[in-house]
């Protein structure tokens, strides 16, 4: 299969690369270290991973094509990767890979839109529902036609057919935890701007089509609504606010027969460099029964509900989410080009069954120096009625080009 994809890759990119008018190379490389103290496990987990990305972007006229290469190594692997077998360590979802992550042909010739065929990164609105799990060493892409329309300052109209989603485990994964997952998936939206702000209009056909992912119960049809704006209250200061509700129900041959639903109401104010946050966000249940509460399995997932992700996958109940952040950022301090820093409070609640599942603090320090970010991170999830006692400690070096 590597081979194979290896030699697709070089057949479209030679001829391509003679006929190039602009030649772009994409570099980057990530080394990470993630250690994570569990309650349960017998051992620390503490992985040290290298990821690389390279690849190359041509372009001549309306045309474009994209190959990117993506690998990860694991120079320490004290961890539980879930494809290796050491589950006598909590899990660091980052197992090692070679893999072509992006291998796209865009055309953008056509008035207003834009047209990618292939492998290729989506990222949609908030990424809540889908996106490319972009936290992870190994990226999750997407096999997919994708059709984006937009004016200036009106319509906008994203419409995509995917075929198969190239997971976070990469080329070795087996199982539960599949190296790719075939269906017929659908994402459609389409916004327009109003006096309140942008008015998105959504509807996410979600076909895992496999039997070993959760028996084909991860397939889901999902239609929404979703306001975002933006107000001055001052020169330095401005107002942020995100409303959002969504409908969930089965799709395709997902055995469960449920219908859940989907809540945010989310604020953020800006004065200057400082930003503070309050939000709700609620994923709903049905009857208790696994899952038949709302499942968001092809979002960024780590961004949402805590960064120590304790739910990944929805729990039976369903789960409120209560959550407050600050932050700060400075420029040109220290010698650096910028400085970031954020703390993010976390109340989890079940939607029914009246269960306090836990509390969670997240933390982030974050430098920028020429092609150079350095992260430091923390997560501590402290559990009431689900999971158990989780601490996470990110150290993280990038260097993109």
């Amino acid at each position: 299969m590597r081979l194979t994809l290896a030699c697709a890759a070089a057949a479209l990119i030679a001829p391509a690369t003679a006929m190039a008018q602009d030649v772009k190379p994409l570099l980057d490389v990530r080394l990470r270290h993630e250690h994570v103290d569990q309650d349960g496990f017998s051992r620390n987990a503490n992985a040290w991973t290298l990821r690389a990305r390279a690849g190359l972007e041509l372009k001549s006229g309306d045309w474009s094509l994209l190959a990117e290469g993506e690998g990860t190594a694991a120079l320490e692997e004290q961890y539980d990767s879930g494809l290796n077998g050491k589950t006598s360590y909590p899990l660091v979802a980052d197992p090692e890979n070679v893999e072509l992550n992006r291998l796209q042909l865009q055309y953008r010739g056509l008035s207003k839109a834009i047209v990618t065929l292939g492998r290729q990164r989506i990222n949609l609105d908030d990424q809540r529902f889908v996106g490319a799990a972009g936290w992870r060493q190994n990226e999750q892409t997407f096999d997919a036609l994708r059709i984006e329309y937009g004016e200036a300052k009106g319509l906008k109209a994203d419409l995509a057919y995917s075929w198969s989603v190239r997971t976070i485990w990469g080329i070795d994964g087996t199982g539960g935890r599949q190296q790719a997952i075939g269906g017929d998936n659908v994402f459609a939206t389409v916004s327009h701007p109003t006096p309140l702000g942008t008015l998105s209009g959504f509807a996410f056909l979600v076909d895992q089509d496999e039997a070993a992912v959760q028996g084909y119960r991860l397939s889901s049809q999902t239609y929404g609504l979703r306001l975002a704006g933006s107000r001055a209250l001052s020169p330095s200061t401005k107002l942020n606010y995100v409303f959002s509700y969504a409908s969930q129900s089965d799709h395709h041959r997902n055995p469960n027969d449920y219908r859940a639903d989907y809540w945010l109401a989310e604020l953020g104010l800006e004065h200057g460099a400082a930003k503070l946050g309050l939000g709700y966000e609620e994923l709903g249940a049905d009857n208790g029964v696994a899952l038949t509460s709302f499942q968001t399995p092809l979002a960024t997932l780590h961004k949402f509900q805590g960064w120590a992700d304790k739910f990944l996958v929805t729990p039976p109940n369903g789960i409120r989410d209560l959550f407050a952040s600050a932050g700060y950022g400075w420029k040109k301090l220290a010698g650096l080009d910028s400085l970031a820093a954020t703390i993010v409070y976390h109340r989890f609640d079940s939607d029914r069954a009246d269960l306090h599942y836990g509390n969670e603090w997240d933390a982030q320090l974050s430098a920028k120096k020429g092609r150079w970010t350095a992260t430091a991170k923390v997560a501590a999830y402290d559990a009431k009625d689900f999971a158990t006692d989780t601490a996470k400690v990110w150290l993280q070096l990038e260097w993109a080009y």
